[in-house]
C-alpha cells in the first residue's frame, strides 16, 4: 500500500465514530474514560463484549457482528490503514454493535476492566517461531495473564491460524492454565468443526487455503 493510500485511510479513521485512537500515554497513565465503562458509556447497551486480537482488514469483527447482532464487538490492531476497512464497511452497513481500537495488545489491560470481556478471538496471528521471540506470541503466559484478568470466570478464547505450530504451542500453554473446549488441526476437513469457525474466511485465510495448508482452529478457557 502506498504511503498517500495510508495517509489517506489515517485521516478517514479520525472521521469514523466506530474507530477510537487513544494515545499511548493515556494508556499506559490509566486514562482511557472508557476502561470499565465500554457498555455504558460506548456501546450503551449491557451486551456481551467480543475482541478480535490483531483484527487485520477487519473482516472477522464485522462478520461475527453482522450474524451476532446482540453482542458487541471490538477489533483491536496497531495497524490502523488495515483496519479501515472494516471500520468502513461496518459504517456503511449499518452496524452499531462494532468499535474497532487501536492499541498495541499489550496494553490491553489499560483498555479495558476485570472482568469485562465475554469472548476473545486472536485470527491468523504472527506464530514467532524463533525461540528468542516467544514473548511476542499472543498465547504467551503473559498474554494468557492479561486475558484471564479482562475476561469473566467463563470466558472463551478462539485462536484459528494456518501454523501447526502455534496451535501445538498453544495446546501446551493452556494445558496447565485451562480447559480445551474444541481443538482440530484441520478443521476445512472436519465435520464436526463449528460453524463459527468456518463461517467467514479473511484475506489472509483464503491465501493460505489457496497454498494447500490446513487451518487449525481451537476455543479454551483459562
Amino acid at each position: 500500500m502506498g504511503s498517500k493510500n495510508k495517509l489517506k485511510r489515517f485521516r478517514e479513521n479520525e472521521t469514523f465514530s466506530n474507530v477510537l485512537q487513544p494515545e499511548r500515554n493515556a494508556l499506559t497513565s490509566s486514562q482511557f474514560t472508557l476502561k470499565g465503562k465500554w457498555k455504558t458509556d460506548y456501546f450503551k447497551n449491557d451486551r456481551p463484549i467480543v475482541l478480535e486480537l490483531g483484527c487485520g482488514k477487519g473482516e472477522y469483527t464485522v462478520h461475527l457482528a453482522e450474524n451476532n447482532p446482540k453482542k458487541n464487538y471490538i477489533g483491536i490492531d496497531i495497524k490502523g490503514a488495515r483496519f479501515w476497512r472494516g471500520a468502513k464497511t461496518a459504517l456503511e452497513k449499518g452496524l452499531d454493535n462494532v468499535a474497532f481500537l487501536r492499541t498495541q495488545i499489550e496494553l490491553i489491560i489499560s483498555c479495558f476492566a476485570e472482568h469485562e470481556v465475554d469472548e476473545i478471538w486472536i485470527t491468523f496471528p504472527d506464530p514467532q517461531i524463533k525461540y528468542k521471540r516467544s514473548k511476542h506470541r499472543l498465547t504467551h503466559p503473559e498474554f494468557l495473564k492479561m486475558y484471564k484478568e479482562i475476561l469473566k470466570q467463563e470466558g472463551v478464547i478462539h485462536l484459528k491460524t494456518d501454523s501447526e505450530f502455534l496451535f501445538g504451542y498453544t495446546l501446551g500453554m493452556v494445558a496447565n492454565r485451562g480447559e480445551i473446549l474444541y481443538a482440530h488441526h484441520d478443521i476445512y476437513h472436519n465435520s464436526t468443526a463449528p460453524e463459527v469457525a468456518t463461517g467467514v474466511q479473511t484475506f489472509y485465510e483464503k491465501q493460505f487455503l489457496d497454498q494447500g495448508k490446513a487451518i487449525t482452529y481451537m476455543q479454551f478457557k483459562l
